[in-house]
């Protein structure tokens, strides 16, 4: 007997107009489902509005506007007739000793990797709770499990999202809404390239600079535009996310990316030894 194909979800991506975001958008419209894309400007999904007629709305917003956020969620809720799938996956990196970090580019940081998807978790609540469940990701990264010199903002910001997010699953579940925090290892986008902000090098720093990233000056050479770290595909991970998302029993976390279980493992490693050899924690084996 043929199954019958499972229904068509409405998701809301932010930061959908390119990079993961983009590719989490791609995929699920692939899948059959219909999507709405939060960008910073109009026509950055231009090219799936294409592909995809009828299926794909644009929102112009920026996240970090908390007064501009529940209105945008509530548009995008009527675009198709409701929410299922949530993804707060706009944000960025940040490089800069804490010395070094002046306070509006903090603040600036953290309304965006942080406050921006509390904003819209928070508004994106009732609609999920209308339809009798749904879900909400997190896009995090295998950098909120651990911390690097010279990223210690961007890991603040992952840490307490993933704060939150542990927090609002026991909330929220009682409504049917599950929530997932995505780790994620490297992939081909614009994250270390020109979308990179930096903040103003000290001296001090130069050889912690040199020692992680091969050269003193920032942008470092890496953040070539045309250079990635890695060639992983960002399909991979809507691929991935997609498949975590129809399992019926998934977990809070998920690892994506090849080499994200590995970071994994070694962050959970340091922050055991962190406790010194008279801890008193007795790990499991």
């Amino acid at each position: 007997m043929k199954s019958s194909p499972s229904p068509s979800r409405i998701w809301l991506i932010t930061g959908a107009g390119r990079g993961l975001g983009r590719a989490f958008a791609h995929a699920a419209l692939a899948h059959g489902d219909r999507v709405v894309g939060t960008v910073r400007r109009t026509g950055a999904m231009a090219d799936l509005l294409t592909e995809f007629p009828g299926s794909v709305r644009e929102i112009v917003l920026d996240v970090r506007d908390a007064a501009a956020v529940a209105p945008a969620v509530e548009a995008a809720a009527r675009a198709f007739g409701g929410l299922d799938v949530v993804v707060n996956n706009a944000g960025t990196g940040f490089v800069g000793a804490l010395e070094e970090i002046e306070e509006q580019a903090a603040r600036d940081h953290l309304d965006l990797n942080l406050f921006g998807a509390l904003w819209v978790s928070r508004a994106a609540n009732p609609h999920l709770r209308a339809r009798g469940g749904g879900d909400i990701v997190q896009i995090s990264t295998v950098g909120a499990i651990g911390a690097m010199p010279l990223f210690g903002l961007y890991n603040a910001g992952k840490w307490a999202l993933e704060g939150f997010t542990e927090a609002l699953s026991g909330e929220v579940a009682q409504f049917g809404i599950r929530t997932t925090i995505a780790q994620l290892g490297g992939f081909a986008t614009d994250w270390a390239g020109s979308s990179m902000p930096f903040a103003a090098p000290r001296a001090e720093y130069d050889d912690l600079r040199t020692a992680l990233f091969g050269a003193a000056e920032v942008p470092w050479p890496a953040a070539d535009p045309d250079t990635s770290p890695t060639d992983a595909d960002p399909a991979v991970a809507a691929d991935a996310l997609l498949a975590h998302l129809g399992d019926p029993d998934h977990p809070l976390r998920v690892l994506i990316g090849e080499d994200a279980p590995g970071h994994a493992a070694l962050a959970y490693a340091a922050r055991k030894e962190s406790y010194g050899a008279d801890g008193g924690l007795v790990w499991p084996t």
